[in-house]
């Protein structure tokens, strides 16, 4: 079965460098279970320019936490420089099943964010970090908010309405006013 669009399959992985000669890459993760992701055989999505095509996993072992990885058709030291930064997806049919009050990041990506008094916040843009130093970034009428994603802030996660609501401590909303248009003021990009 041949996804039919690149948006929708999901990022685990993306190409970092290359390691060694033999056409191994280092990968930087974008999940939590690498060591079931990665095995040899497994078949991921890249671009090839404005192709999506698929790659196969012929060899993996991990140095300090992360995959290095042999891909079938990927021989030498310079096929593989061709792949830095590219991104490694899946189906969302082969995610890992979580278990109840954990989420993928991309069904968080989208969701409104209000509190409890119906305030809107905005809108989920995406999400930075892993584990318990994840934060969700919601673009809003008062511009860009970094919300962390502790149970603490996040009292209600429903991604199936497309809703979070949150209790934020005072300070919270409005400490990052003004930081999209700061960055753009100085040149920097996100």
């Amino acid at each position: 079965m041949e996804p039919t669009r690149w948006d929708d399959l999901v990022v685990v992985a993306r190409v970092a460098r290359t390691h060694g000669r033999r056409g191994e890459v280092i990968l930087n993760l974008e999940t939590d279970f690498p060591q079931e992701r990665f095995q040899p055989g497994r078949e991921f999505f890249m671009l090839d320019g404005p192709r999506m095509v698929s790659v196969t996993v012929d060899s993996v072992f991990f140095q300090r936490g992360r995959p290095v990885v042999g891909l079938a058709g990927v021989d030498t030291m310079n096929d593989a420089e061709l792949l830095a930064g590219r991104e490694l997806r899946i189906r969302a049919d082969d995610l890992v099943p979580l278990p109840i009050g954990a989420y993928y990041h991309h069904d968080l990506v989208g969701c409104r964010v209000r509190t409890g008094d119906g305030t809107e916040v905005g809108v989920v843009r995406r999400i930075e970090g892993a584990g318990t130093a994840c934060r969700l970034v919601v673009d809003g009428p008062d511009g860009e908010q970094l919300i962390p994603f502790a149970e603490e802030i996040c009292r209600t996660i429903a991604p199936a309405d497309g809703e979070i609501v949150i209790d934020a401590p005072d300070g919270l909303l409005g400490l990052n006013a003004g930081r999209s248009s700061r960055m753009a003021r100085r040149g920097r990009r996100r």
